[in-house]
């Protein structure tokens, strides 16, 4: 389920992120094996295991949720994850890169050097918890929100934003170089460090204090000397 946002901004310059609202059915208790490639998994709650190094290339999860899981140097790179929630996983070096997430919540994850470059992630909340070192180089993001999380170093080089929010969120060294962005609202945000591409943060919208904070990177960019 997907409730349409307003927009945001004075005169709804801004417009919101559709945000996912996932409603699952009655989940059945996952009691197979491991994970398989090309697997196929429709209405399963995986609770309490540990996928670490299996490889599920190219698995679809539909209606699924995965509570509390370890994912350590998974193999999920392809993977499909529809209408489905990830709660409270955890892990090293999953390889998520060229998965597909479509209405999908990731809440309180704690994970570092996940791979999600060449993704694509649309309709998807990141809520809570703590991922280090996200790498979403060319991926395309569009109506995902980032709410209440802590991202230290994420990578966005070279993707593409549509209707994404950072609301509540804090961003360390984050790399943006060759982003394109569209109505990405950077205003919530509770810390905001660019290491990377502040001249990518064209379509994108900050309040005046965050300007003020960025005025070194941006002078820096265009040349200009700030000499006291």
């Amino acid at each position: 389920m997907v409730r349409k946002g307003q927009g945001r901004g004075q005169g709804g310059s801004v417009r919101a992120a559709k945000r996912a609202e996932v409603r699952l059915p009655e989940l059945a208790v996952w009691e197979g094996g491991g994970l398989e490639p090309d697997g196929d998994y429709d209405g399963v709650e995986f609770a309490d295991l540990d996928f670490g190094g299996q490889e599920g290339i190219g698995a679809r999860f539909m209606d699924c949720a995965l509570r509390r899981c370890a994912l350590d140097e998974a193999g999920l790179a392809k993977a499909r994850i529809l209408d489905s929630v990830l709660e409270g996983v955890r892990g090293v070096g999953t390889d998520l890169s060229g998965a597909s997430l479509r209405d999908v919540e990731l809440v309180e994850a704690r994970l570092g050097g996940v791979q999600l470059h060449g993704a694509v992630l649309e309709r998807v909340v990141v809520r809570g918890g703590k991922i280090d070192y996200l790498n979403l180089r060319r991926a395309r993001l569009k109506d995902v929100v980032f709410e209440g999380c802590v991202l230290v170093e994420p990578d966005f080089a070279g993707a593409v934003l549509e209707r994404v929010e950072f609301r509540d969120c804090t961003l360390r060294g984050a790399d943006f170089q060759g982003a394109r962005m569209t109505d990405v609202d950077l205003r919530e945000a509770a810390e905001l460090g660019i290491a990377r591409g502040v001249d990518a943060l064209a379509g994108a919208v900050i309040s005046p204090a965050q300007l003020y904070d960025l005025a070194p990177a941006l002078a820096a960019q265009l040349g200009v000397r700030v000499v006291p």
